[in-house]
């Protein structure tokens, strides 16, 4: 089992999104619904199986810094000391954000960006070379999931490939703290 298991989940999680397909993946905060963040159509699929309007934006995960910049036009000086320092997981909702699927942006052309530190996302974040959707692993309006065991039939039917990896573990998994960043460095807490 141990790292030829982890790297086989991972090489067919990034082959299914690389079809277009929609995954089930642990992160670095629970277990998520994810895709290819640059495909229109399957974020599309996720917004479906979510049950969910697509006028919400989603969160999308990269595994470096350096990624960050490929995805937002101008990243404001303060953000790398927020990555850096955050000792829980941290997304930041930055403005101009480019080079994603429309559909993953807010109305105003914002998205929610979080580098994961965790190993799976990390190395599947790094694997697919492109941002990942994250999306909780759930129907819109229902509880989120705090481990794969929460995690409904649905859901789990729904998507195109369900990885093996960290299924066992027990919650509590919790969702990221959510950080928006404005124009000359305004900071606004969305979720702590």
């Amino acid at each position: 089992m141990g790292e030829t298991f982890f790297r086989e989940d991972i090489r067919r999680a990034v082959d299914v999104m690389n079809r277009g397909g929609v995954i089930l993946y642990p992160t670095d905060t629970i277990w998520g619904i994810g895709c290819d963040a640059t495909n229109e159509e399957a974020v599309r699929r996720v917004f479906d199986i979510k049950r969910r309007a697509d006028a919400k934006a989603l969160i999308t995960l990269v595994d470096s810094e350096a990624k960050v910049e490929f995805y937002v036009r101008d990243v404001p000086a303060v953000a790398w000391d927020l990555i850096e320092l955050s000792e829980k997981p941290l997304t930041i909702i930055y403005d101009g954000a480019r080079n994603l699927a429309p559909n993953v942006l807010a109305e105003d052309g914002s998205a929610g960006i979080r580098v994961t530190r965790e190993a799976f996302s990390k190395e599947l974040c790094f694997r697919m070379r492109r941002a990942v959707v994250s999306t909780s692993a759930n129907v819109s309006g229902q509880p989120s999931p705090s481990c794969f065991a929460d995690i409904s039939e649905e859901i789990k039917s729904a998507v195109d490939y369900v990885c093996t990896s960290r299924r066992e573990e027990k919650g509590p998994g919790r969702a990221s703290s959510i950080i928006k960043l404005g124009a000359g460095g305004e900071v606004r807490i969305i979720r702590p």
